[in-house]
């Protein structure tokens, strides 16, 4: 989503980060399926720089994101940062910072957008599933599945009930895009397997995916 405001805005966009941690429960990176981000790249047609980490504690998270960024200004050479934070000042905060650092400016084209409004506008412009649940309202039905507006009605009732974030950003669900606007091919998942770890905690791990042409009028070129 924070991708897609950046490129409606008229922001050019040179790479892709991730960094694959070894840590499930890691506070500054998305775990769950994060080996299709390789695919995902290949779908936008962006270049992509993958680091991992270990996660064991936060100093080497970040230490490793200072790396890895330090590394894309140098290849790239990057003057900004683009990153998907809603409401959380933890991230927010450490991303800045590293930025600082590095003399990168940090954007945050979501800050503050209600979490109920992130997920509708998800559901309109992207095809995506949950690859991981931990939250009590949440089992394993919800994951590999297509989210849709009214999974969102759903999300806000569970809510309500156990005052989870409707967006995930706790932690509550972790999600995967397959498809959006920007994609020039569309991913398919062919094989996958649902580990449970509780009955309110699981994940979808992807065993085999591909990718999937797409008809000249279902790209949005980038600018």
């Amino acid at each position: 989503l924070a991708l897609q405001a950046m490129l409606e805005a008229g922001f050019i966009v040179d790479c892709l980060l991730t960094v694959r941690s070894e840590n499930p429960a890691a506070m500054l990176f998305h775990t769950p399926a994060v080996e299709i981000t390789d695919l995902q790249a290949e779908a936008i047609g962006l270049p992509l720089l993958s680091y991992e980490t270990s996660g064991r504690s936060e100093a080497e998270e970040l230490a490793d994101l200072h790396a890895a960024l330090e590394d894309a200004r140098r290849e790239f050479q990057i003057e900004g940062v683009v990153a998907g934070v809603l409401w959380s000042e933890y991230q927010r905060r450490r991303i800045e910072r590293i930025c600082k650092e590095l003399r990168l400016k940090a954007f945050f084209p979501l800050w503050h957008l209600n979490q109920e409004t992130a997920m509708r506008i998800a559901v309109r412009n992207f095809d995506f599933i949950l690859t991981g649940i931990a939250a009590y309202g949440l089992d394993k039905t919800w994951l590999g599945r297509r989210i849709s507006d009214e999974d969102v009605d759903r999300l806000v009732e569970i809510s309500e009930k156990w005052k989870i974030n409707v967006a995930g950003e706790g932690g509550e669900f972790e999600t995967l895009v397959l498809d959006a606007p920007f994609f020039r091919k569309r991913i398919v998942i062919l094989a996958s397997e649902i580990v449970e770890e509780g009955a309110n905690t699981a994940r979808l791990v992807v065993k085999n995916a591909k990718l999937e042409e797409k008809e000249a009028w279902e790209v949005c070129e980038r600018v």
